[in-house]
């Protein structure tokens, strides 16, 4: 046993079998004792020194296991499968005297192990050939056996196409089914679309269907319910694929219509299209029912897109000439269009209804009428002819009312966790987790500081057990892991000095240390962390501070100063100095304006720090002045070059920064420009960068701003989610938060358009919205090709949809003139006058003087949408400027 324990330990993984093979049934049973306890301690280990014993462990419990339950949850550990899987060769080698039933229980229980099965895949499909038992079809196993398929494939791809190999493989047959019944599919399956690609499994699946290898109303019949399932739109794409390959005939087609009318309703937009020229087809043989019709239309004419709106209305049409008996059964469902934000559609509609209205019985016309109410003043005279008279209240008779979110009141943090449990439990769940609370970080900081302070002892028994398994805890060299813990900015640095792992002189040394001037704002932001986390990792070693200053008193970062001032008269009574760090975090945090009363009571403290926080809080200034930087690059493509332009915000030097704060606060009171190369921190979640500066919420946009334009230029998801941040601090918002929020509105993704709105209502319901420089801003990020106008169009219609028509008409005048003013129209421009004319008929006109080039839109004369909503617009105006 104490062989095989030490080949383990230091030897490779071959030598594990011929150990195993002269031990009996009692030995390997004690050993396998000895193999638990060694594989809770490997966990403690660093992931490198992890590596070297891990086969030899795998292979080594698998053989001692005499249990088929025990083997596979030891071959199916995550801790123990390496990225490459297990060593399939040596496991059948010491489980060689096995019998078939037990190796293929174990293949079994392994194909069920969501985690692992996928890796496994190799040993399991061997342990099955050996046992000779039925095959797995589980989800992993499926995924296994698809990526090695699609592997094998891959590297002799010039030589042998997908069908052809999946026509030999044993396992196709039976597999191939479960495709259709995962929760997702496996990612290889998605990747090609290529129709001269061997590797295309949409088509593969298809051929292997006509040929008879699959069954095709299998495949038929999978492809349809994963339709109806929905997903995310590369595996529709895939279904889709499959489905048109094997081109259905009209029989299979006319067995499904329930399925074609769900895919019409729900589906996504190819989906549904697909799915509505199958209803199309059916209808023109005489096998769509008027009822069937008119239930899937009353769905299909809710949906945004203007295609699929346009074409069910123009199914409609055709059916009702061929069959003018089914007006009262297809009319109502044209209603549903009037609540559609094109006016053509709108239009068409109306059309539609004014053929066919007459034949209509009476229940019918009043219910119709009731939905023409819901169209603006632009089809005012047209419904009237309609139905023979006005069917909707005059605007401008019931008082407009502009609705905007609450804004939210500052949340008091909670204090430090007061017992140990409490605080263990959140201090594992920072560590293990990747949480960006800042609330959470901060009240843990603080707490680990104050138990450490009354009992150091006690915090270190209790947090050791909670924390086993950590790398910087046990097993490496003291030296390494101070290495690895230099760029920390979580709470293991802190921990790590709490349990004697890092010197205090490695201690002394990071505290030291500073942010080299130069670098970015970003790398500042993190230099003021790493300071505060080294101090209280020194406060850990010494037990020196009772608690911490800079604890901020509300959620969004920000310090009460008379809160400030009571902790630092609690310092001087018990004749402690503040650390520099925590107590220039504490000055960053404070709220200022209007602290008369605060200033008074630190300048009566008679300390050095109650000075300092009396002239910090006189001086009432921002931290530091942000001014406009236009930046140029150019970049070269091929033969030419390619100048692009940025607008972005730089921010001066702050003197006083330089003169009074800690060296590693120095680089925030740098004068601060954007670069023109990227940083590497675009890609990193700035909530604790906003909360070291929350009281200023200009500079702190000014240093984000160049993330946020990454995320937008280069189309990059969930840049913007600081900005939301920004705007719901309470501290002033001027051109940078309003430049912030301009190339928010124009985001590539639908979520960060979203956010962008949410901020944008917010700065209108906390009244610091400026909507002259936000729309001038607009005009030059438009001008410059950085944001497109249907982006900021569809933005602009979320944000009046929630009943903030005059906040979004206020922005919106001030970016068209400069669009109108353009040769040739910008895509989306028809888009925004939409938008523009719909607040006006909402909220009215906000100016009396019309918008600059409106009307020379409007007179081009034509039926284009640009200027079908330019006339509109300019028509709702006037309307509004004659009623006031």
């Amino acid at each position: 046993m104490k062989e095989l324990l030490t080949a383990v330990r230091e030897s490779p993984a071959h030598h594990v079998p011929p150990l195993l093979a002269g031990m009996d049934r009692a030995e390997r049973r004690a050993a396998l004792a000895e193999l638990k306890a060694l594989r809770k301690e490997v966990r403690g280990w660093h992931w490198e020194k992890q590596g070297k014993v891990r086969r030899g462990l795998l292979v080594a419990g698998a053989g001692c296991h005499t249990g088929s339950a025990g083997c596979a949850t030891w071959l199916g550990g995550r801790d123990l499968i390496g990225w490459d899987g297990p060593p399939v060769p040596l496991i059948l080698a010491v489980l060689a005297d096995r019998d078939p039933e037990w190796l293929g229980d174990v293949a079994h229980r392994l194909a069920a192990r969501t985690a692992t099965a996928e890796v496994s895949y190799e040993l399991i499909s061997a342990l099955v050939k050996k046992a000779q038992c039925p095959l797995p079809t589980t989800e992993g196993f499926v995924r296994g056996w698809v990526s090695t398929v699609s592997r094998a494939q891959w590297q002799r791809r010039r030589r042998t196409p997908l069908i052809e190999v999946l026509r030999a493989d044993p396992y196709a047959v039976e597999l191939l089914p479960r495709i259709f019944e995962m929760t997702e599919l496996p990612p290889e399956m998605p990747w090609s679309d290529d129709p001269d690609s061997p590797c295309r499994w949409g088509a593969t699946l298809a051929a292997l269907a006509e040929e008879g290898l699959l069954e095709r109303s299998v495949v038929v019949d999978g492809c349809v319910a994963r339709l109806l399932r929905g997903g995310n739109s590369s595996e529709m794409r895939f279904f889709l694929t499959v489905l048109r390959e094997l081109d259905l005939t009209e029989q299979e087609e006319a067995e499904r219509i329930p399925d074609w009318a769900g895919m019409a309703a729900d589906g996504i937009s190819t989906v549904a299209g697909h799915a509505q020229g199958v209803l199309t087809r059916l209808d023109g043989r005489g096998e769509l029912s008027v009822r069937a019709l008119a239930e899937v239309s009353e769905s299909v004419l809710f949906r945004t897109e203007k295609k699929l709106v346009r074409s069910q209305l123009v199914l409609l049409g055709k059916v009702l000439r061929r069959d003018p008996s089914a007006v009262d059964e297809l009319l109502p469902a044209v209603g549903g269009a009037f609540e559609h934000e094109d006016i053509d559609i709108q239009e068409r509609a109306l059309k539609l209804l004014a053929r066919y209205l007459p034949a209509a019985g009476a229940p019918v016309r009043e219910a119709l009428a009731e939905s023409a109410a819901l169209l603006g003043p632009a089809h005012r005279t047209m419904v009237a002819e309609v139905f023979g008279g006005p069917v909707a209240e005059q605007p401008g008779t019931a008082k407009y009312e502009e609705l905007l979110p609450p804004v939210p009141s500052p949340q008091p943090l909670d204090p430090a966790p007061a017992t140990l449990p409490e605080l263990v439990e959140e201090v594992v769940t920072l560590v293990r987790s990747t949480t960006s609370d800042v609330t959470a970080f901060e009240r843990a900081l603080d707490g680990l500081v104050r138990h450490a302070h009354s009992d150091r002892a006690a915090l270190t028994d209790a947090l050791r057990d909670a924390l086993t398994g950590e790398w910087w805890l046990d097993g490496d060299p003291q030296p390494q892991i101070e290495r690895q813990l230099r760029s920390e900015v979580g709470l293991r640095a802190v921990l790590a000095a709490l349990f004697g792992q890092v010197s205090v002189r490695a201690v002394q040394k990071e505290r030291a240390s500073w942010t080299a001037a130069g670098t970015c704002p970003h790398a500042a932001l993190k230099g003021v962390m790493k300071a505060r986390l080294w101090e209280a990792a020194h406060a850990m070693l010494t037990g020196g501070l009772p608690f911490l200053l800079a604890v901020p008193t509300w959620h969004t970062g920000s310090l009460d100063p008379a809160v400030l001032v009571e902790r630092l008269r609690t310092y001087r009574q018990l004749g402690i100095r503040p650390g520099e760090a925590d107590f220039a975090q504490a000055l960053l945090r404070v709220r200022r304006g209007d602290q008369h009363e605060a200033a008074g009571a630190a300048a009566l403290l008679g300390t050095p720090e109650g000075d300092r926080l009396a002239a910090w809080l006189r001086a009432d200034e921002p931290f530091t002045q942000v001014y406009r930087f236009d930046l140029e690059s150019r970049t070269r493509v091929g033969q030419s070059v390619v100048r692009s332009h940025r607008a972005l915000m730089a921010s001066r030097e702050r003197p006083l920064v330089l003169e009074e704060f800690p060296r590693s606060f120095h680089c925030l009171g740098r004068q601060q420009t954007p670069a023109p190369r990227l940083c590497y921190h675009w890609g990193e979640h700035p909530e604790h960068w906003i909360a070291t500066l929350p009281e200023d919420a200009e500079t702190m946009a000014a240093w984000l701003l160049p993330n946020i334009v990454v995320g937008v230029t280069d189309e990059i998801r969930d840049t913007i989610r600081p900005l939301l941040l920004l705007a719901e601090l309470d501290a002033p918002a001027g051109e940078a938060v309003h430049l912030a929020a301009a190339y928010g509105l124009g985001s590539r993704f639908p979520e960060d358009r979203l956010t962008a709105v949410d901020a944008l209502l917010m700065l209108a319901a906390r009244q610091q919205l400026d909507a002259a420089l936000l729309g001038e801003q607009l005009a030059t990020l438009l001008g410059h090709g950085l944001i497109k106008p249907n982006r900021l169009a569809d933005s602009a219609r979320i944000a009046a949809t929630t009943g903030a028509y005059r906040t979004v008409l206020s922005v919106v005048t001030g970016v068209l003139p400069v669009l109108l003013a353009q040769e040739k129209a910008p895509r989306g421009l028809s888009d925004l006058l939409s938008v523009a004319a719909e607040c006006v008929e909402h909220c009215g006109a906000t100016g009396a003087e019309p918008i600059p080039g409106l009307a020379e839109t409007a007179a081009r004369g034509g039926t284009s949408q640009l200027v079908r909503q330019a006339a509109r617009l300019k028509d709702a105006w006037e309307r509004s400027a004659e009623r006031v």
